[in-house]
């Protein structure tokens, strides 16, 4: 359901221009049709349907350019064998069939049975999954619960109520501008208005290539000779500006560009401080029941800001059909569990309803 866009196609999913948009008029809560479930669960079904087949499609191709390379490598020297069967396998990026994998596996695996299994180790060392988490804490956040590759900002814009026309034209013509530019190495993940909630707040998601490609994006676009008019247009239209610096969990990659139409609601969570691990172990489950009656869109944690926050994003055809949807997830299995386990670990929550701006990718 959440398979991670293809980087090589990245760009030109992104690139795009405003010529076509209707920037004359904010987007509103009004403007969505309600009953029209059946057109979003199948645009839903297309868009899963073909990121499958892309995905088939570049593994085949991976598969077929690893054998080749494989087979252009080998030896007949016998000699040769033990080392390009680990060639092999490290070519086809088997993961824990490595070398070094397999090494640090037979390791842990030795590790295990010093530990026991017996009860009275049970008793003492907790169970297996006990282990396994406190393996987990002993490591970063970053290695255990991100996927490392992007790193994602969350900027809320909270915009004054008689400026709002003026604001979506205005950043309506800058933010596809800039992420269209292949120099920015900048993708916009999509824009939003809030309609329940903090009303008159938008919310725009960026994607980066790591935070040196953050401070890369920063510089080139600051550097634009028309940043400075922009931004100084931009302030006279705000009332205040927030920003996070998040990653995405491994569980949950966000969503490539898409347009099923409907609402977005942005859940956050704020966390009792050094509970994020928990909350991931659980939410991993959990995610596997929701998803089966749920589009989500992502899910991050934020690593310098508003720290503690995890925000969740998920895509409904209207406000019906999020109450009948999420009312279908407690007759999933595991999602009642998820919730139990994850209650305590709350110090807050929130929840907007927002509408996808004219131009953004995902909507």
């Amino acid at each position: 359901m959440f398979t991670r866009r293809l980087a090589t196609k990245a760009s030109s999913a992104r690139a795009f221009s405003t010529t076509s948009h209707n920037l004359s008029k904010a987007p509103a809560l009004a403007d969505v049709q309600i009953d029209t479930h059946h057109v979003f669960d199948q645009r839903q079904k297309d868009f899963r349907a073909d990121l499958a087949a892309r995905a088939k499609r570049d593994r085949e191709q991976h598969e077929s350019q690893s054998a080749a390379s494989i087979l252009a490598k080998q030896s007949p020297s016998p000699a040769s064998s033990s080392s390009s069967s680990t060639t092999e396998l490290g070519g086809l990026g088997l993961g824990s069939l490595s070398t070094s994998t397999g090494e640090r596996l037979e390791k842990d695996a030795a590790k295990q049975k010093r530990v026991g299994s017996g009860p009275i180790s049970k008793l003492i060392y907790g169970t297996e999954e006990g282990r396994k988490m406190d393996q987990d804490i002993e490591r970063s956040f970053s290695q255990v619960l991100a996927r490392g590759k992007y790193v994602h900002s969350v900027v809320f814009h909270e915009v004054k109520p008689d400026k709002v026309e003026e604001y979506v034209e205005l950043v309506g013509g800058w933010y596809p501008k800039m992420a269209g530019m292949p120099e920015n190495k900048v993708n916009l993940v999509g824009s939003w208005r809030t309609e329940v909630g903090d009303c008159d707040t938008f919310v725009h998601i960026w994607e980066y290539q790591r935070y040196a490609g953050y401070h890369a994006s920063l510089h080139a676009i600051q550097s634009h000779p028309e940043f400075a008019e922009f931004d100084r247009k931009l302030k006279t239209l705000i009332s205040s500006k927030k920003t996070s610096l998040m990653q995405e969990f491994s569980f949950w990659p966000t969503s490539p560009p898409r347009q099923l139409g409907g609402v977005f609601e942005l859940r956050t969570y704020t966390l009792h401080p050094g509970n994020l691990l928990e909350w991931e172990h659980h939410w991993r489950k959990g995610l596997e029941a929701r998803k089966e009656v749920m589009e989500g869109v992502g899910a991050w944690f934020v690593q310098i800001g508003a720290l503690n926050e995890v925000h969740h994003l998920w895509q409904f055809p209207d406000l019906q059909e999020r109450k009948g949807r999420r009312e279908q997830s407690w007759g999933q299995a595991g999602w009642a569990e998820t919730v139990h386990r994850t209650v305590p670990l709350i110090q807050k929550m929130n929840s907007r309803i927002m509408v996808p701006l004219p131009w953004s990718p995902i909507g």
